[in-house]
């Protein structure tokens, strides 16, 4: 697995020259929890935003991402502002609540996980309930449940979330 603050600030790199065409300043995931769009620091302060499809990546590695040449690099668009960003825009993840149907908070998003395999699959979310309980409890893992609504003020997802949640948890004291 992968974390997603660990992919922004990686530098994107063209295998066909070498050059190094930006750093990932925001991951955007659409509806499926997949990630769809890598948004890219802007080179200047007025400059429009720049982005790289995610169909166009050839690797995620540790250091950098790939991809084949600079005609990966478009300019970002209307059309992506109906993704959910991880830091940036207004449906933003980083500290979202998450809320089972039944009203019982789990938590608040810290960090997104992303599978091994490309890194496309979001597997998981990281949750923190502050900072005194990080350092008394640790943070939480709650796997993507098969159901996950992004709301305007929460995450909801179902009720058996908070079981999984727990058991979790409670393997990590053992």
């Amino acid at each position: 697995m992968k974390r997603v603050r660990d992919v922004i600030g990686l530098p994107v790199i063209s295998l066909q020259t070498g050059k190094q065409l930006g750093k990932v300043k925001d991951i955007l995931f659409g509806d499926g929890w997949q990630v769809e769009v890598v948004l890219l620091e802007s080179r200047h302060w007025f400059s429009e935003g720049i982005c790289i499809l995610w169909r166009d990546v050839v690797a995620l590695g540790n250091d950098a991402i790939t991809v084949n040449n600079e005609e990966a690099i478009s300019s970002f668009n209307d059309t992506y502002l109906a993704y959910t960003s991880f830091v940036n825009g207004n449906r933003k993840v980083k500290g979202m609540p998450i809320m089972t149907t039944n009203g019982q908070s789990l938590g608040i998003v810290d960090d997104v996980y992303l599978d091994t395999q490309m890194g496309k699959n979001v597997v998981g979310y990281e949750l923190t309930e502050g900072f005194i309980s990080d350092l008394k409890e640790g943070r939480k893992w709650l796997p993507l449940p098969d159901s996950v609504t992004m709301g305007e003020d929460a995450i909801i997802v179902p009720v058996h979330c908070n079981e999984s949640l727990a058991e979790m948890a409670k393997s990590n004291e053992e």
